[in-house]
């Protein structure tokens, strides 16, 4: 009886142990929930990206079987709804889309018909923007910005 009270009181004490250390532990670092691929779709390619600050990023993604590119933003650490957009834009054809609103983790998918054009693209999370103007131009040199409001 004596051995039966003393494992029980071991198992009790390393129950209790354990709960306190898991009680204890720090919460782990929110990891994104998503890629640009899960959110553009099967076929997309990531061909660019632009942080938005330490918050984020912006990813352009092209899918060569339809010619279309795809615009996403993601969180780095997905959580409370926030202001997020992921916007795209071919100057040539002044063809765009875009997706603004309060996200947890992502905004977009934006679409676009960008085969044989350059693209101007970007997005935001919170009060901090990226825009990226004449991207994906062969020789030309693209132009970026990022700011805050």
């Amino acid at each position: 009886m004596r051995f039966t009270h003393s494992m029980l009181g071991a198992a009790a004490l390393a129950a209790l142990a354990v709960g306190a250390t898991t009680a204890l532990a720090a919460p782990a670092s929110a990891a994104p929930n998503t890629t640009p691929q899960k959110v553009c779709g099967s076929g997309y390619k990531t061909v660019n990206s632009a942080a938005v600050g330490s918050l984020g990023t912006v990813y352009l993604a092209y899918n060569s079987t339809n010619g279309n590119n795809c615009v996403v933003t993601i969180r780095n650490n997905p959580g409370a709804t926030v202001d997020m957009s992921a916007w795209i834009y071919v100057p040539d054809t002044n063809e765009g889309d875009d997706d603004y609103g309060r996200y947890t983790s992502y905004a977009g998918p934006s679409y676009v018909i960008g085969k044989g054009h350059c693209v101007d693209w970007g997005g935001g999370i919170a009060n901090t923007y990226v825009q990226v103007i004449g991207s994906n131009c062969a020789s030309l040199k693209e132009q970026r910005t990022t700011y805050t409001r």
